[in-house]
């Protein structure tokens, strides 16, 4: 547990410390304003985190509070074999950097980081570490905020299984990264190998479906409007019977965000998609500004 406690970073953060980000913060461009965003499942760490691509999305979204609903670091896997990029820490920087400058930010530890799990009801360099919270929307509703994994029933009777599921799932992001690695050669967006699998697997969708009713349950009976949850890196909006479900997906797989409007909407954003849809415009820009030229 001590040599995953010992992080590579201080707790202290200036103003001056995009200085020492190796991915410079974008400055460019108006950011999009969000009253709330949960982000978990990043699993720093790991190969299989998407660093650039959750870079990219901090670089463009501001808002009031943050909540990291879990697995934020993998400490499975950094007490197998220490793997930290400097791309890792430009991502715990730019976090601790919104906290110093006056975002709320709220961590939530999940099973693959619950050794933060007993450091609950501290703070963090500004970051509130809490076993679950509740959110206020916007337009009045209380959700309950936690990772998920509570309700794993895998996690709860079959710990060891969890392991092994968690290795054969290293190995399919080993592969999805080379299949990413292609499509980028060719000009692709990116695309998960092992989203499409899961969605494939008969038993996997069952225990998708089965493991949001039962999420969904427990937050009826503490008396809540709704819940957002981690785990299971299947981002889904959808109402079960009468509670409103969320999750926010992962930053491994599906590289997507749960964000609440000002007037408490609330949307899934697919970060692939919106740099795919950016790419796009800023070309045709470009195609624009070349005729224009030529005229």
């Amino acid at each position: 547990m001590n040599f995953v406690s010992r992080l590579p970073f201080a707790a202290d953060v200036d103003d001056n410390i995009a200085d020492q980000f190796v991915v410079p913060e974008r400055q460019d461009g108006p950011r999009r304003k969000y009253r709330t965003i949960w982000i978990s499942d990043i699993h720093l760490g790991t190969r299989g985190c998407n660093a650039a691509m959750l870079i990219d999305f901090l670089d463009s979204v501001d808002s009031e509070t943050i909540y990291l609903v879990g697995d934020i670091i993998d400490g499975w896997r950094l007490k197998k074999r220490f793997y930290w990029p400097a791309t890792h820490n430009d991502i715990v920087w730019r976090i601790m950097k919104r906290a110093r400058r006056g975002t709320r930010v709220v961590y939530i530890p999940g099973n693959h980081d619950e050794m933060f799990r007993q450091f609950s009801g501290l703070n963090f360099g500004g970051v509130e570490i809490k076993r679950k919270a509740i959110h206020e929307t916007a337009d009045g509703r209380k959700l309950l905020v936690l990772h998920g994994d509570e309700f794993d029933t895998i996690m709860l009777a079959h710990r060891w299984l969890a392991f092994v599921g968690d290795a054969a799932y290293t190995a399919l992001m080993g592969l999805n990264r080379w299949v990413n690695a292609v499509r980028q050669w060719f000009d692709l967006p990116y695309w998960s190998l092992s989203k499409m699998a899961k969605h494939k697997v008969k038993n996997a969708v069952a225990f998708i479906s089965k493991f949001e009713e039962v999420v969904a349950h427990e937050a009826g009976a503490r008396g809540v409007d709704g819940v957002v949850c981690g785990h299971i890196h299947n981002a889904d909006i959808r109402e079960i019977e009468g509670i409103a479900y969320y999750n926010d997906g992962d930053w491994v797989e599906g590289c997507t965000a749960l964000v609440e409007h000002a007037d408490g909407h609330m949307e899934v954003l697919h970060w692939a998609d919106e740099m795919a849809k950016r790419a796009q415009a800023e070309a045709q820009a470009l195609r624009l500004a070349a005729e224009r030229l030529a005229a």
